[in-house]
């Protein structure tokens, strides 16, 4: 009987008995380690997973530690600056031995499962923190969020916007409601009454003189012509 098993991203074909390098595993020699990923079972039956076959593992001892042959990158840049590198590179690798290929009971093997160690194992976790493999393999528990203080803070109240004072509208005694000129809202009759100017007297008798002393000085910019303020205001006194 064979399998076909998955483990540091390579696909291996193995038979009970077969001695095998793979990328490194967090185990020590010695120990039974699990591979779970298996794609294919071959034998009397041939089974092919889905992408893996549910429940079914392959077992293999783990027999040393080592290290692949040694690699050579050569880089060299042929330019005005050129440049020379050389890097060496050995790949760590586990040997291991092949033992049972279980078709079904992975679950229930209890065996440490196979883990590479460009991953955190629980293994891995296991010496460091000299807890058992099943333990560290276990999810940590989420702490409980802390007790809020008993006595929270008072939130000091919003400061609250200071209005902008209005202007005092004037009174009718006062003088004309100037508003009524068409064009002329409340802001401009605001800057008016800040000139001083509040009866639609004032503005019938405006020379050109005045006009274009008061458009420069409010930026009205020929607004005072174009709706022809006077003539209203002549209308409006009469009235």
């Amino acid at each position: 009987m064979f399998a076909v098993i998955k483990t540091g991203g390579k696909q291996y074909k193995v038979t009970s008995g077969d001695m095998l390098r793979v990328e490194r595993i967090a185990a020590n020699a010695g120990e039974t380690v699990q591979f779970n990923e298996v794609l294919m079972l071959g034998g009397d039956k041939v089974q092919v997973g889905a992408p893996l076959i549910e429940d079914a593992a392959v077992q293999a001892e783990v027999v040393d530690q080592i290290k692949g042959d040694k690699v050579i990158n050569f880089v060299k840049r042929r330019r005005k600056h050129s440049s020379k590198r050389t890097k060496g590179h050995r790949q760590k690798l586990t040997l291991i031995k092949i033992g049972d290929i279980l078709e079904t009971g992975a679950g229930k093997s209890k065996v440490m499962a196979a883990v590479g160690t460009g991953s955190v194992s629980a293994a891995a976790v296991a010496a460091i923190t000299g807890k058992s493999a099943d333990e560290a393999a276990k999810p940590a528990k989420a702490k409980k969020a802390a007790a809020p203080k008993a006595e929270a803070k008072a939130e000091k109240p919003k400061a609250e916007k200071k209005a902008a004072p209005k202007k005092a509208a004037v009174k009718k005694s006062d003088g004309d409601d100037l508003s009524e000129i068409s064009g002329v809202g409340p802001v401009i009759v605001g800057k008016l009454h800040a000139e001083g100017i509040t009866t639609f007297a004032q503005i019938a008798a405006w020379t050109d003189a005045d006009v274009e002393a008061i458009e420069e000085k409010l930026s009205f910019k020929g607004r005072v012509g174009r709706e022809d303020w006077i003539a209203q205001a002549k209308d409006l006194a009469k009235g």
